[in-house]
């Protein structure tokens, strides 16, 4: 029985120190300690980076270029390392042609089913594709909406070329999508638009792409002319520099339901096809309950083998808590944790066993009601002869693991050591941060302040709200909770617009990201790396310049990059550490100016605790205060931000915005990927924040946030169709003693 174990030996990945342990095969391990403690840099930084990379080993190095590069983790060895699978809660892909159906697979097997049992028969399985040419409705290519342009709020017809009548970003006079007008010979740039002649207008505003048969000089040779709107539709509207700009195109872009199909996607034909009075079109409307009675009662004999192909893939999201959701819900809409269950429903029903599992927080933004179920879905896994591995803190889940291990004691350079490692019971008799906090009860609140004002929400139409109406009490922390889908999120929607109106000051932060990329760290997002830079600057009589990396004091030979990366040309890059700046990304020549003792790259290097004692006569100290208050003293000052889950950019953000006296804040579930320890830092602050005359509005379904809330207000009773009503509205102590079925249980 040897081989039941993965031997970890010696990881010093991140800030793991020498940690050696072992995690059984074909067994349900959960993973724990505070946030940066080192859980993931041990399960997902070292345990899968190696199993993948060990993985991509065995292919052909030409095909190696087209794999994700893994860098190998620094670890001793691992032994008996099986495949690993890592189930993540990235979002889907906001494709507008991907759907619930055809991402599950579901719809092509209704496609067959279709073609196969519909009356009358109107072509094979292909036809009934929205991405097809047979299947799709003509009018908006198959994707449900049309998206019209209002030339008159776009382009301003009582100003010429010359005065930038084009209002939108880069199409603005001198801009480079300006020049492409103005530039193309074709127009008189002192006229104004509305005295073009009829083909002026037709040229200018809609002529497709084409070359010019006599260009001017200043032509550049390879571009093609194009139409104001057909140029705005291609390069703006179906790129991601739209998305950028949503609030300008507000303003001119409205999209609307397809006029021809109702949004239904497919033609007129595929529509005619129907059974038991049904199209595929109505089939997909149904949520997924509804879809599981209807195939039940097909009885046709063409669609014996193509039923229980759709029952297991039904029953797999529907047993995961994901009932509520529609076939032709777009992936893009879709919650991270959503994304993550429809990704595990996938896996139920693979084939493939003796996997390893790896699951980055399943509990996040899930009610204790859905986590029961997604517990389940993980015993059923595991039960097909797997290994699951969970990073994850919330107590009911560590409760079903059959083994522990506990990373900690602090995060950062305080922690990265194995704690603990051994069942639950066991882990209850340690004295570690993880298990005494497991053993804390939070009593219910009796002693909630009292709401001054309530916002008034009336007959509130949107998703699953159907008319709906609720006090929501100001100046007191109130939580909304309920299951997945249950409308917790379309309220926040409403009570947010509902402030705008009434003129309120109110700071919403979703877990949508920050617009961050590699290059974003705490220093630059709070703005005081420039500050940091002058500070070495003065001290040292040399140009501020010198302390940036991407300025003077880059490192001659890898330009401030850190590493060097070779083009191996057919087999994959070699990414190398510089040899000259040993990754730290200056020129070494910077490293003999110092600030208090410590080069620029100490600096950098130091968490936002150390740099708040560091610092602690400089008027910028109040910034890293704020995250400090937030709970992420952890995070080091040059941390890249895309490492980051979505609860700590939350916290970011908020840090950003704290204390602004009499403001509403809305909260978007402000404990993910939070440690029960970090969440008592965080309730102390929200009281905080509302003794000092702010009101808290908080999405939330940690039982901790609940107890201690003023007020709750409780959407359900299921998700989808079957939400979207108040179930409760009250004091938690109310709530204790209510009929409730959905929280009070776990109270």
């Amino acid at each position: 029985m040897e081989k039941e174990w993965i031997n970890i030996k010696n990881a010093t990945q991140n800030n793991l120190k020498n940690v050696t342990t072992q995690i059984p095969k074909h067994k349900l391990t959960v993973v724990t300690g505070v946030s940066g403690s080192g859980k993931s840099s041990l399960i997902f930084d070292t345990l899968a980076a190696e199993s993948r990379r060990e993985l991509n080993d065995t292919f052909p190095s030409f095909l190696q270029k087209y794999l994700p590069k893994y860098g190998r983790p620094v670890v001793e060895n691992i032994e008996n390392l099986p495949v690993a699978i890592v189930i993540e809660q990235k979002k889907l892909s906001s494709n507008s042609r991907s759907t619930v159906g055809t991402y599950t697979d579901i719809y092509t097997f209704l496609r067959l089913l279709f073609s196969r049992v519909g009356k009358p028969f109107v072509g094979y399985s292909d036809t009934f594709s929205f991405n097809h040419p047979d299947g799709k409705c003509p009018e908006c290519d198959g994707i449900g909406t049309v998206t019209t342009i209002d030339v008159h709020k776009l382009v301003d017809f009582n100003k010429s070329l010359n005065e930038g009548p084009i209002d939108f970003p880069t199409f603005h006079a001198g801009f480079w999508r300006w020049k492409r007008y103005a530039d193309s010979g074709l127009f008189d740039l002192n006229k104004k638009i509305k005295d073009y002649s009829k083909e002026e207008l037709e040229l200018f505003l809609y002529a497709p792409q084409q070359k010019l048969k006599s260009p001017p000089e200043k032509w550049p040779h390879t571009a093609l002319f194009e139409g104001v709107i057909p140029r705005m539709r291609r390069s703006i509207l179906q790129s991601d520099e739209g998305k950028r700009h949503q609030k300008q195109l507000d303003r001119f872009v409205t999209v609307e339901t397809c006029p021809a199909c109702l949004g239904a996607r497919v033609n007129e034909r595929v529509r005619s096809c129907k059974i038991s009075g049904k199209s595929i079109a109505d089939v997909v409307m149904f949520s997924l309950d509804e879809l599981t009675s209807f195939i039940e009662k097909i009885n046709e004999p063409l669609a014996v083998d193509v039923k229980p192909e759709i029952q297991k893939r039904l029953k797999a999201l529907i047993d995961i808590g994901l009932s509520y959701l529609t076939l032709a819900r777009s992936t893009g809409s879709l919650s991270g944790g959503e994304a993550q269950r429809i990704r595990i429903s996938k896996y139920i029903n693979s084939a493939l066993n003796d996997m390893m599992y790896i699951l980055d927080e399943p509990s996040a933004g899930l009610h204790p009601k859905d986590i029961d179920r997604i517990n389940n879905a993980l015993l059923s896994l595991k039960n097909k002869g797997n290994t699951v591995v969970l990073v994850e803190h919330n107590p009911q889940l560590i409760r079903s693991a059959e083994y522990i291990l506990d990373m900690g004691p602090g995060a950062g350079e305080g922690g990265g050591e194995l704690q603990f490692a051994g069942d639950y019971s066991e882990f209850l008799q340690t004295k570690t941060i993880t298990s005494e906090a497991l053993q804390t009860t939070i009593q219910i609140k009796t002693k909630t302040r009292k709401p001054k004002n309530f916002l008034d929400i009336k007959n509130a139409n949107r998703h699953n709200l159907k008319d709906f109406s609720a006090k929501i009490p100001l100046d007191v922390m109130t939580v909304i909770c309920g299951v997945a889908g249950s409308g917790k999120s379309s309220l926040g929607e409403v009570i947010r617009q509902t402030a705008i109106e009434d003129n309120q000051e109110i700071v919403a932060i979703s877990q949508k990201s920050i617009g961050i990329n590699l290059r974003s760290t705490p220093l630059t997002y709070l703005d005081i790396f420039g500050k940091i830079r002058e500070l070495f600057a003065k001290e040292n009589s040399v140009s501020a310049a010198l302390f940036s990396y991407n300025s003077k004091g880059a490192c001659p030979r890898c330009r401030g990059k850190g590493v060097i990366i070779s083009d191996m040309a057919f087999m994959e890059d070699i990414v190398t550490t510089c040899e000259v700046c040993h990754g730290t990304r200056y020129n070494p020549e910077v490293l003999k100016y110092t600030y208090n003792g410590k080069t620029i790259v100490d600096v950098l290097e130091m968490t936002v605790n150390e740099s708040g004692h560091f610092f602690s006569k400089l008027p910028f100290k109040n910034e890293l205060l704020t995250l400090m208050e937030v709970g992420l003293g952890y995070l080091r000052l040059n941390q890249s931000l895309t490492t980051l889950s979505g609860g700590e950019l939350q916290r970011l953000k908020l840090a950003n915005q704290l204390h602004k006296k009499g403001t509403i804040y809305l909260l978007d579930e402000p404990t993910d990927g939070l440690h029960l320890a970090d969440i008592d830092q965080l309730l102390r602050l929200f009281n905080q924040m509302v003794d000092e005359g702010s009101s808290l509005i908080l999405l939330e379904h940690h039982l901790s946030i609940i107890k201690q809330a003023d007020w709750i207000i409780e959407m359900g009773p299921e998700g989808g169709a079957k939400g979207g009503q108040l179930m409760f509205s009250g004091t938690p102590k109310k709530l204790s003693v209510s009929d409730d079925l959905i929280t009070k249980p776990y109270l």
